[in-house]
This record gives structure tokens, sequence and C-alpha cells, in this order.
């Protein structure tokens, strides 16, 4: 397709949220800020999990692959915005911008997968606490996170490859801070349907019936919860809850906010959005498991203390 061809050896403008030099500067010092701080707190979490031998549980299992992938995320988009807030320079090529968008895609799906299968942990522990150990075994969380891995590279692929078939013939330049799905489509001036088509289709997989699938699992926790008859039981059966319920709701509600709408509606406001799923709920999450888990307090402790990094060395 000729078009096709045309599109490959282009390449498209990243400017921004804004073209203003002062903003700009301000917008690279909030950003550098923010991804240092999601760097070093994800690299916290990892290192206190791994030297720590009492966290070497599913749960912690499954929090330290969320943090490598949150970890990779925010390295796949926030460096490029860094470099382009800085530089005249602000082109993507063609190439640079497709393998932008699948690791974006792709990591998105396996954070969600990942949470979805963290809200079948708590579920197994708190409704079926007898059969734990046995019914997460480390085989089946291997399997489990193996599916995750699967599915979320399928989920990139397949809208990756179908990118490659839309033509951009029109003006390049892209208002936002790196390729993202909706921009790029915005930008085509090919047929894009089976592009839409496909994006609702897979979307529902990958993102519904996971949310449906957690939604499910907390309803038979609160259920749970409530006929323990100890008071002192049911806040300790809801904090092992609280964590992964408040970074659901804050990765649901920042994803809802961008793609729970019609494309053609979609537009450069938008940007602040995604930068709450992309930027901050990264960097909340370390924060968010470690604040209310005194497990995670001690392991932090002993970790900074370097009493595990010897351990680890």
């Amino acid at each position: 397709m000729d078009g096709g061809n045309q599109t490959e050896g282009s390449e498209f403008l990243l400017l921004g949220m804004s073209e203003s030099p002062e903003q700009q500067r301000i917008l690279f010092w909030m950003f550098l800020s923010m991804y240092l701080v999601t760097v070093v707190g994800n690299v916290l979490i990892i290192l206190a999990i791994s030297s720590d031998s009492r966290l070497h549980t599913p749960m912690y299992f499954f929090l330290v692959n969320l943090s490598f992938t949150d970890l990779f995320f925010v390295t796949n988009t926030i460096p490029k915005m860094l470099v382009n807030l800085q530089s005249q320079n602000k082109a993507i090529a063609y190439a640079g911008c497709l393998t932008q968008l699948y690791f974006l895609v792709s990591l998105v799906a396996l954070d969600n997968l990942i949470l979805a299968v963290m809200a079948y942990d708590r579920y197994v522990a708190i409704c079926h606490p007898l059969h734990y150990v046995t019914a997460m075994s480390p085989g089946l969380c291997i399997l489990l996170l193996s599916l995750c891995w699967v599915f979320s590279v399928l989920y990139g692929l397949i809208h990756t490859l179908l990118m490659t078939r839309v033509t951009f013939c029109g003006s390049r330049k892209i208002h936002y801070l790196f390729c993202e799905m909706y921009i790029l489509l915005r930008l085509a001036c090919s047929n894009i349907h089976v592009n839409h088509t496909v994006l609702v289709a897979t979307g529902c997989f990958i993102f519904l019936i996971p949310l449906g699938f957690m939604i499910t699992s907390y309803a038979r926790i609160v259920r749970a919860i409530l006929r323990i008859p100890s008071a002192t039981g049911k806040y300790k059966a809801f904090s092992t809850c609280a964590s992964h319920l408040a970074v659901v709701s804050l990765f649901y509600g920042t994803l809802g906010m961008v793609y729970l709408q019609p494309l053609q509606t979609y537009s450069m406001k938008d940007s602040v959005a995604t930068v709450m799923y992309a930027v901050v709920t990264p960097m909340m999450n370390p924060f968010i498991y470690s604040l209310r888990n005194k497990d995670m307090h001690g392991a932090l402790g002993r970790l900074l203390q370097g009493k595990a990094f010897w351990k680890l060395t």
C-alpha cells in the first residue's frame, strides 16, 4: 500500500502539552522529579521484597512484578518526554513511535492483568485461608503470571500491527507527551473502522473481564469479612486488601477518564488524564503498598539500614 510506505518513512513531532519555553521548563522538572520518585520507589519495593524471606509469598511475588511493570512503563515514555522538553528537535521516527505505542499498550494491559491476579490471591487468602498454601502454589503463581505476559504481549502486538495499516497524510504534529493510541488514530486519514472495532473488542476482553472478576472477588471478600465476629479480625482482614483496592481504583479511575468516551470526542485536553495513568499511578503504587503495610515497613527499614543489602550481595 503506497500510503503505508509513505508513512513508514515519516516522522511525528511530539510537541507536548505546551510550546511555551517557560511552561516546558516547569514540565521538565516536574516530570523529572516524578520519574526519579517512581524509579526509586519501585526499586526499593523490589529490593525490599527480594531481600526479606518473610515476604516471599504469592502476594509479594505479584507485587514485585507489578513494580517491574511500572518501572518499565514510565521508562518507555518519560525519558523521551524529557529530551523533547529540553530539545528544539521534537521529532520521533515512525518506527520509534510504534515501538513506544507497543510497550505502552502492552504494559498497561500487563498492569491490569496482574492487578486481577492479585485480587484472586486476596480472595483465596480471605475466603479460603486454610487452602491458601496449596491453592496459591508456586507453580500456579508462575502460570498465572505467564498468562498475563502472553495476553499483554498479544494485545500490544495486535494493535501495533493494525496501526501499521493506518495512513497519516496530514499534519503529523502531536500536541501530546508520547505516542498514544487515540491520538494517532485521530491523525489518521485512512479508514480506521477495523482499528476501532478491534480496540473495543480486545479492550472488553483485556480490561472489562478482569474488572468484572475483581468486582466479584471483592464482593465475596466483603461478605467473608462481615462474617468475622471480632472488630479486630475484620480490620486485619480488610487491611490486607486496602492497598490493592486503592491501586485498582486509581488505575481504573484514570484509565476510564481517557478511554470511556467516543474516539471522535477525544482531544488534547485529555492529556492530563493520560498523564495520571501513565505517570502518577506508577509513582503512587509503591507509597500505597508501603504506607499501611507493617511487613513492608519492616523490610524497607532493614533495607535502608543496610542489613538486607549485605544479604543480597
